[in-house]
Parts: C-alpha cells; structure tokens; sequence
C-alpha cells in the first residue's frame, strides 16, 4: 500500500501503555471458541462467557497500571499504519455518506495489549479484532497481525488493511441501523436462520470494506501489486470452513456466523469492483 501521501487519524485511542492482564492459569483456547467469543461480543454479549468455559478460569481485572509497557519500533510502525489505514476510511466514508445527505461519525480506533474493557464486555487478544456497537469503537490488539501473518497465512500490508475496513464495515451498518434491525431478527429467528443473518452481516461488511478500497484507489491510488491478492489471501484464511477444519478437522455450514472462505473473497471482490453501497445488499440476494 502507499500512504506517503496519507494522514494519521485523530480518532485513535492508544492503551497499549496501560498493559493488560491476561487470563490467569488459562488452558489452550481453540480457534472455534476464539470466534465464538468473538460473535458474541459483537452482539453485545460478553466473551468471557465463552471464554470461561473453555479455560474453566476467570479473568483478571483488566487494563492494568503498569506503565512503560515496552514496545518495539516495529509495533509502534504498525499502530501508525493502522492510524493511517482509519483516517483513509473516514476520506472515504465521509464523502460517500455527504454525497446521500448524510453525516459520517467515524468510530475511534483503541489499540490495546491483551485484554481491555469495552461497552460490549472485556475484549481478550485472542478473540481478535472487534467491533463494538455500544461505543462504536473498534478494538485492536495489534498481535492479531503477526497471527494473520503465521496462523492464518496471510501476510501484507493490505492484508492488515483490509482486516480493520471491514471492522470500520461494521460501523458503516451501526450508524445506518442495519446491525440493529439484524440483532432484532435474529431474536426471533431458529438458530439457524440467526446464524445465516449473522452470515450476511459479515458478508456485507467485507463487500464494504471492499468498497472502501474501490474509492481509496480511485481518489488516492493506494493499492501496489499484490495488494489486492493480499487482501482476497486474508478473506479466504478467516472463512468459517477454513477455521472450522482447523479446529476440528470438518466444516458444519449451518453453524457458520461469517461465510465460508468463497463467500468473504467473493463479497469483498463485489465491492472492490463496483464500488456501491448498493451492490452490498447481502440480505436480498437468495444465493450468497
């Protein structure tokens, strides 16, 4: 990517110095209870619900006093890209929404070390990166990237970038009140058909962190070659099949809450090519 023309945003919140005290004594937590936790929290549920009952430990308190916390240049390298990769989504959020009659409120960005507190529940690093609907906040703890790069098989630049639009995705659908009408029918929804909303929710937001890179290209050129590769690499790694057969050795689609490896590339390439809200409408098309 390049941002040498870019800016940092004003909307960061940094608590990395603050430290954070992780689950004491925890066992090994399974990358399926990992996104478990995470659906949760984005419902407004708290994670450790999950997270206790895989670990059989509570958490400590959180965001710790412990000052000074050591960070290494190439940390604080990453913080500031991802400051730039959110002041992007506000040039482009801002005069997308300005051009349909409305104002664009963009979220803040918390960076933290392991584990902090949110509207939404205690935020634990390995639930990775979150959307709060109650604070509109995104939640970072900067790791994640180095587990996106070793874990899951998708290094880059873009990769990162493309993690963080598609939380700023979800803050897209808070503000225009498409979270709140999918939480609504989701409880009055069987399971399954909950979790398929869920599904559409995750598609639509990867469509719009697509969307994002669509306008970002056109108005600022930011992409290099093999960013857009990068990007598709990160949406295919964090497919519910492809975590599910991680964990388990077998996918149970009826249990998927954010699309399967195919459908996240194939929603983010929709709106990385047309470049419309509209084009994102997960919720009307029968096949996804």
């Amino acid at each position: 990517m390049d941002f040498r023309n870019g800016r940092e945003s004003d909307n960061v919140e940094d608590r990395r110095a603050q430290g954070g005290r992780h689950l004491g004594g925890r066992g090994k937590i399974g990358i399926g209870t990992l996104v478990l936790a995470l659906v949760a929290m984005y419902f407004g549920i708290d994670p450790s619900v999950v997270l206790d009952t895989a670990t059989r430990v509570q958490p400590s308190p959180v965001e710790s006093s412990q000052p000074g916390a050591s960070r290494s240049a190439a940390e604080d390298e990453l913080a500031r890209f991802s400051s730039m990769v959110l002041a992007d989504t506000e040039d482009t959020w801002g005069p997308i929404f300005e051009s349909a009659g409305r104002h664009y409120q963009a979220p803040k960005l918390v960076l933290y070390t392991g584990a902090t507190r949110s509207a939404c529940g205690v935020g634990q690093a390995q639930m990775g990166p979150f959307y709060c609907p109650a604070d509109a906040k995104v939640y970072l703890d900067l790791s994640f990237f180095d587990d996106l790069h070793r874990h899951f098989g998708a290094p880059g630049d873009f990769a990162q970038a493309y993690v963080i639009a598609h939380e700023v995705g979800h803050h897209v659908q808070n503000v225009l009140g498409i979270s709140d009408k999918v939480q609504q029918a989701r409880q009055r929804a069987s399971e399954r058909e909950a979790n398929l909303l869920s599904v559409r929710l995750e598609l639509q937001a990867d469509c719009l962190a697509g969307v994002w890179a669509h306008h970002a290209d056109r108005t600022r050129q930011i992409l290099e070659q093999g960013d857009v590769e990068e990007a598709l690499r990160a949406a295919s790694a964090i497919g519910d099949d492809r975590i599910q057969k991680q964990a388990q050795g077998y996918a149970v689609p009826d249990s998927f809450t954010h699309g399967s490896a195919a459908q996240r590339v194939r929603w983010f390439r929709v709106g990385l090519e047309q470049g419309d809200l509209r084009a994102c409408d997960t919720f009307s098309v029968a096949a996804l």
